[in-house]
């Protein structure tokens, strides 16, 4: 083999054993960089704006379904000192049977009120990959989230059915690597006639004679603030002022989020921790192994006067050709498996790995930092070795 012939003798299986640890801390490494977007993306769209949910039970509790918002409240929160925009909204689970306790990762359906902009502050218009975003006066259009799309091979001008009525897709969201790559965006006119397929009791309260109109059929509303006021205290202001609605506070949402995924990103640190030990000790062992092997050698280089410093560049240079190559074979191994493993997964619309540039970029310095405390131990332990001792030794 190349590879065989390029190495410093007796180190092959060195270098596949640090491939084998690589990957795996390669890929623990991709899941925590799909958690930790995941986080940062939530908290982006979270604190970007104030989310208020109508009272009440149905398919799902406050934004997804069943929590009437009416445009009463609407009109309630907009006059409240410090709100600057209200957009009302509609969101539906695609699947009634999906449990609702998993709405950061269940496919929704969410209606937008298109004739008021959207009020987040980090997301004046959601970014869009291919086509164009909703407008007003959108009926049978849909703009997909990235992951929605991928489950169902969507693009720009493909069809798609939401409970029977027929949909263009204008537009496929940039992703996100958070809850928007689910969603199936249209028209709050457009939702609210689903959401009224979806429930016959809404059908009979919202009939002929009634005394709610569809203007009154909202989960939510997406809530913005005046220039220099404090978002959390114009929630609170919120709550105090308009009754029977749920409000969220922005921060404390963005804690909980945070807190969601505490503990998985824990235990990814923890066992990559582990592995990183488990890794330095095993190169570091097995480099002094190898050296001691050639131990004479090295007592004769010091016998003629050679100092620490240059056994140290020697060394050095071995354990470097060691620990890049079984780095960079790990790292090969682990996008390989990642990509497949991917392109299996894609299909439902997850994403399970996120290789990042910096986690890359990481994995080689940690290569480098593991040969170079690794050629500093074996130094310091033939170092020790008295020049006549080791001549002795390997003879």
């Amino acid at each position: 083999m190349v590879i065989a012939r390029l190495l410093p003798r007796g180190y092959l299986f060195t270098v596949l054993g640090i491939a084998v640890g690589m990957a795996g801390l390669v890929a623990l490494g991709g899941m925590a960089e799909r958690i930790t977007r995941f986080i940062e993306g939530g908290d982006r769209f979270v604190l970007g704006q104030i989310s208020v949910a109508g009272q009440g039970l149905g398919m799902g509790a406050g934004f997804t379904g069943g929590g009437l918002l009416p445009r009463g409240k609407l009109q309630e929160i907009l006059a409240v000192p410090g709100v600057a925009a209200v957009q009302g909204q509609v969101m539906l689970p695609l699947n009634p049977i999906t449990s609702q306790f998993l709405t950061l990762t269940q496919e929704l359906i969410l209606g937008l009120d298109l004739s008021v902009p959207m009020p987040n502050r980090h997301y004046r218009e959601l970014p869009v990959r291919a086509g164009r975003f909703l407008r007003s006066g959108d009926r049978r259009e849909v703009v997909v989230g990235a992951d929605f799309a991928a489950a169902r091979g969507l693009g720009a001008g493909s069809r798609l059915a939401l409970d029977g009525r027929d949909f263009v897709v204008v537009g496929v969201l940039e992703r996100t690597l958070t809850a928007p790559d689910r969603f199936a965006i249209v028209g709050i006119e457009a939702a609210r006639d689903l959401w009224l397929a979806k429930d016959p009791l809404l059908r009979q309260v919202f009939g002929a004679g009634a005394s709610l109109s569809l203007q009154d059929l909202n989960t939510g509303a997406a809530v913005g603030w005046v220039d220099g006021e404090d978002p959390d205290a114009v929630a609170r202001r919120i709550a105090q002022r308009v009754a029977g609605v749920n409000i969220t506070i922005p921060s404390e949402v963005s804690r909980l989020l945070r807190n969601s995924t505490a503990f998985f990103s824990a235990l990814i640190v923890g066992i990559g921790t582990l592995g990183l030990l488990i890794g330095a000790l095993s190169l570091a062992n097995t480099v002094t192994a190898a050296l001691f092997e050639r131990i004479r050698d090295f007592g004769i280089k010091r016998a003629l006067g050679a100092t620490d410093l240059q056994l140290l560049a020697e060394v050095l240079r071995e354990s470097l050709v060691v620990s890049l190559a079984g780095g960079g074979a790990g790292i090969a191994l682990a996008l390989a498996l990642g990509w497949g493993i991917h392109g299996w997964v894609a299909r439902q619309g997850q994403q399970l790995f996120l290789f990042s540039p910096r986690l890359l970029a990481g994995a080689v310095v940690f290569s480098l930092v593991l040969g170079a405390l690794a050629a500093a131990h074996a130094t310091f332990r033939i170092a020790r070795v008295p020049p006549a001792e080791a001549i002795r030794r390997g003879s």
